[in-house]
């Protein structure tokens, strides 16, 4: 890296806080763009499918409290 993080650390600290917000924003989007643009295809095509999947009564849907009481439960043990 041509500058050390903490050269640019200080240097965001001196940033307003619209700034270093707008530096944020640009930062977690560069973090959650895919590596893969064939990626968010592919989450789109399972999305549609598992909808899908609901609307024909083929599963369930299962409220997010109780799925995530069943994960923190098979943690425990």
């Amino acid at each position: 890296m041509a500058r050390r993080i903490e050269t640019i650390r200080e240097e965001i600290r001196t940033l307003s806080t619209s700034d270093k917000e707008t530096l944020l924003r640009s930062l977690v989007e560069d973090l959650d763009a895919p590596l893969d643009p064939r990626i968010d295809a592919a989450w789109l095509e399972e999305s549609q499918r598992r909808g899908r999947e609901i609307d024909a009564g083929v599963v369930a849907a299962i409220p997010a409290k109780a799925a995530l009481d069943e994960i923190e439960a098979s943690l425990k043990k």
